[in-house]
């Protein structure tokens, strides 16, 4: 089998920050963060060409760090990684003909230049015939509703307009492989909703085109992958399809709780049957939202009665099937916020 990228024990490794005096003695914790720091550690991945591929992780995990390696801008401290069969480390040229990168929130452009003269700038970088992509960006530019904005400098454009054109700098030169480092982040509904159908239709409607997307939206992974793998720490927890990742936590239970805002929620970490929990709070209403995943329903009647005890008032409490932030919260001991 063919595959658009492959690693093989990845790791990288930043040497942290250097010691400096100090004139007092530095807390275990100021120490620890002197030292090296491993973002990734013995990553094994593959990712076959024609699959749009996910990286769930939270913020840390190494998320960022493996697509810098896989797009040649960072290398590797050990492992190999290779894109569309080429060595990152020993062969980054051909990679970089065939590949294409956009992150969400970057600020990516000339300010005194219009949204089309950056884009086509960026096509001629990659010597894409000047006719060719003057075509790819009018089509381009309609499809993401920036067409109104063509002429505008992109100092003047939005944040999302601006994501829009980045969007569009990633397709327009034709890349084989895409890395999409949280591309809908900060958009709204509308804008989201179009950059995701663009780009299921741009890798299912086309042979051999490859995307590996990172995302902090459960639910866009769900839709949108193929395949998911769950890094944390560094490390690769799970890697398979969002149905076969939801199957494996199936003889378990989830629980979701609307509460009032409670202030102690470590208790609930020490009840037995508690395999693991989040929360989140809603300062506009008040609430909190608890997702429990319990071995069976037997904590369930502990829960409550520690969440009243503290005067809080339960609104709304709901059994789910399994979703994908149910197997990352199983697996990672934590939400992505």
């Amino acid at each position: 089998m063919s595959y658009a990228v492959e690693t093989r024990d990845l790791t990288r490794v930043f040497s942290g920050k250097k010691k400096r005096w100090w004139r007092r003695k530095p807390t275990p914790d100021e120490e620890e963060s002197l030292g090296p720091v491993t973002a990734l550690d013995g990553v094994s991945l593959q990712i076959r060409e024609g699959e749009l591929f996910g990286l769930l992780g939270p913020n840390g995990a190494g998320k960022t760090t493996l697509i810098k390696i896989l797009a040649t801008l960072l290398l590797p401290t050990s492992g190999q990684a290779l894109v569309a069969g080429h060595d990152v480390t020993k062969d980054p040229f051909p990679i970089r003909q065939r590949i294409n990168m956009v992150s969400g929130g970057e600020t990516s452009g000339y300010g005194l230049l219009t949204a089309r003269e950056n884009i086509w700038m960026f096509s001629q970088f990659y010597g894409v015939p000047s006719k060719v992509s003057k075509a790819r960006i009018d089509e381009l530019m309609h499809i993401f509703g920036l067409w109104d904005k063509r002429d505008a400098k992109v100092r003047m454009l939005s944040t999302g307009q601006r994501q829009k054109m980045n969007m569009i700098r990633g397709f327009v030169t034709g890349p084989d492989i895409l890395f999409l480092d949280e591309p809908t982040l900060g958009l709204d509904v509308n804008a989201a909703r179009v950059i995701r159908e663009y780009v299921m239709n741009w890798v299912r409607g086309q042979a051999g085109k490859t995307v590996l997307l990172t995302s902090h939206y459960m639910a866009e992974a769900d839709q949108m992958c193929d395949r998911i793998a769950i890094i944390d720490k560094g490390r690769i927890l799970a890697c398979d399809t969002p149905a076969n990742l939801k199957r494996m936590i199936r003889t378990e239970t989830t629980f979701q709780l609307e509460v009032d805002t409670i202030r102690d929620t470590t208790s609930f970490m020490g009840l037995q049957g508690v395999k693991n929990f989040s929360h989140k709070d809603d300062i506009s209403k008040n609430r909190s939202h608890l997702t429990f995943i319990l071995e069976d329903e037997g904590p369930v009647a502990e829960i409550l009665s520690s969440i009243t005890s503290q005067g809080a008032k339960v609104h709304s409490l709901q059994k789910s099937e399994p979703t994908l932030e149910d197997v990352f919260i199983s697996m990672v001991g934590r939400g992505l916020d």
